[in-house]
């Protein structure tokens, strides 16, 4: 169940074990906190609960330092909610919610309306005013209003630290085997799929144009990635150029995707495209023949990989 303000919130919200943070991205150190959060409530028959927060605080308190996000706040919700969460509140960011105090956010919030038992965050955890709060007055807090107060440690992979800003710098530098990692799954763009100029069909191959909204956005280069059509159920193995079009001298950015497998029906109108490796940079070639004979290497390159994974089928 999502909740999107207090008003909102019914009396019989809690007793929960709950935690609270933006997760973006619901990575593999979200993920461990949200399985915490799942295992403690049961064993003690409470509720399971998120709070996070719409916009992001740093959207309202410094903007110009705001990160750009990997995932819509429905779309946060929504994984949040398949990994076995029963409740989610998300408190919508005010000037009145950033003003309150530690303390008063712990007891008028946390206590009074949300009857929480237990409080599971981050070791890098900060709240209230100025973010005055951290994990150790949170701890005092807890033996104060008495709820249990567990510090999470964050999860590494390859001596890094799994967080939003790393998943973001990667996905950024084109880095989307790593993200992948982070991530516990590919890092999708969601769109429209727009009419193109015409050149793939024409001089090069077809492809699939994307018009999406996401913030973050993979380097310019070419990728292997699979192609979803959302909510029909058909997929596909895919290669995707992200780019100016250098050899066409492009100006604006696109994305395009060319489909390994045959469509089998109607074009679709919205797809997710999931990253799952680069293969190099984008550039620029002397013809529209160069530029197609280096696709078809590039799809040579990606049908290999989908061979050795086992997931060339054919399009559902």
């Amino acid at each position: 169940m999502i909740y999107r303000s207090l008003e909102a919130t019914p009396d019989n919200f809690g007793p929960c074990a709950i935690t609270i943070g933006n997760f973006d991205g619901v990575h593999r150190g979200h993920q461990q906190i949200l399985r915490r959060v799942i295992a403690l409530a049961r064993e003690e028959s409470w509720k399971s609960a998120v709070l996070t927060f719409d916009p992001h605080p740093a959207k309202l308190v410094a903007p110009s330092t705001a990160p750009r996000l990997l995932t819509s706040i429905d779309e946060r919700a929504r994984m949040i909610l398949e990994r076995g969460i029963d409740e989610i509140l998300i408190l919508p960011f005010t000037p009145e919610v950033a003003a309150l105090g530690p303390e008063d956010f712990v007891r008028d919030i946390l206590v009074d309306k949300l009857k929480a038992r237990a409080v599971l965050v981050g070791s890098n955890f900060h709240f209230g005013r100025r973010a005055a709060g951290d994990a150790g007055a949170l701890e005092e807090f807890g033996e104060r209003y008495s709820f249990e107060t567990d510090i999470i440690v964050p999860v590494v992979w390859r001596k890094r630290v799994i967080s939003s800003s790393a998943v973001r710098r990667a996905v950024e530098a084109g880095e989307v085997s790593t993200a992948c990692r982070m991530l516990g799954r590919p890092y999708p763009l969601c769109g429209v799929v727009t009419p193109g100029e015409g050149r793939g069909s024409k001089q090069t191959v077809p492809t699939l144009n994307l018009d999406t909204k996401a913030e973050v956005v993979p380097k310019n280069g070419v990728y292997v990635t699979r192609t979803r059509e959302s909510g029909a159920g058909r997929e596909w193995p895919s290669i995707t150029n992200i780019g100016t079009r250098p050899t066409f001298d492009g100006r604006n950015r696109t994305i395009e995707t060319y489909l390994l497998a045959p469509l089998a029906g109607p074009t679709p109108a919205d797809i997710t495209v999931e990253f799952l490796r680069r293969v190099r940079d984008e550039r620029k070639f002397e013809n529209a023949e160069a530029l197609k004979a280096q696709i078809l290497r590039d799809v040579a390159r990606a049908q290999t990989y989908f061979r050795r994974l086992g997931q060339a089928a054919p399009a559902k």
